[in-house]
């Protein structure tokens, strides 16, 4: 990783391979992914959100670096097929949370007094604005957003940060890209699937590797806490996901 941690740069450039890669595998080109990019660092830095301004951004970016690295303690990923027993025994062990998108749909099925230490810990939500009511849930409780532009979720962004605008206090943004090349106001930090990214854009922002714990992190199965998509096609995404979390050591 070069620079600071608050610059989010990929902890190895193979992570930015592995995005061409994968646009190469389903035929993707990469104007989608810079189009969508670009769009979205317009559309929040032209909004009247004052916290969505780059310097305010930058802001969070240190303030999640703050409660991930610096207080030292686990940090879990929360993966879309999470159970509600796999966050009572990380809540056990005083973890900070990571949700990848909708997955944190699954802290309102706890029992009350449960659920609200639970959202307490959660600490950002990365999501490429289809995680349905889970994500709303975070954007209506403030939690910081690390939103990612891809080729074909340009409508899905804008329907977000419309709800997210629309807030008496919008939730903080973190911006991320999947483009080889620097966008100004956005970040790289490797990835291709929400469960993916949220474990890049840990170890990007400094966490250690044997700090965060994958729960609810399954290849084999599309997970209930995952968004409307094709199962067959989600099922190859999720053989993406593996070869990105394998090459930062983990075991999937």
């Amino acid at each position: 990783m070069n620079g600071k941690p608050t610059d989010l740069t990929a902890v190895d450039e193979r992570l930015l391979d592995l995005q061409d890669e994968v646009r190469a595998h389903f035929g993707w080109g990469l104007s989608a992914d810079v189009e969508s990019a670009r769009d979205l660092i317009v559309a929040v830095e032209e909004s009247e959100v004052e916290s969505w301004s780059r310097a305010r951004r930058a802001q969070t970016l240190a303030s999640l670096h703050r409660r991930l690295v610096l207080r030292e303690s686990e940090v879990a990923v929360l993966g879309a097929a999470i159970t509600s027993a796999e966050v009572e025994k990380a809540l056990s062990r005083n973890a900070r949370i990571i949700a990848a998108d909708g997955s944190c749909g699954v802290l309102d099925t706890l029992p009350d007094s449960m659920s609200e230490r639970a959202w307490s810990r959660l600490v950002c939500v990365v999501s490429d604005a289809d995680g349905g009511v889970g994500t709303v849930a975070a954007v209506k409780r403030g939690i910081p957003i690390i939103l990612h532009a891809h080729g074909d979720n340009t409508d899905a962004w804008g329907e977000l940060l419309a709800l997210a605008s629309a807030r008496r206090t919008p939730p903080p943004l973190v911006l991320t890209h999947q483009t080889p090349e620097p966008i100004d106001g956005m970040h790289n930090p490797g990835g291709f699937t929400d469960g993916d990214r949220a474990v890049c854009f840990a170890r990007a922002l400094g966490v250690p590797r044997e700090r965060i714990k994958l729960l609810g992190t399954r290849t084999d199965a599309v997970g209930e806490w995952s968004g409307a998509t094709d199962p067959e096609r989600k099922l190859v995404k999720l053989q993406w996901m593996a070869k990105v979390l394998q090459h930062l050591g983990f075991l999937v």
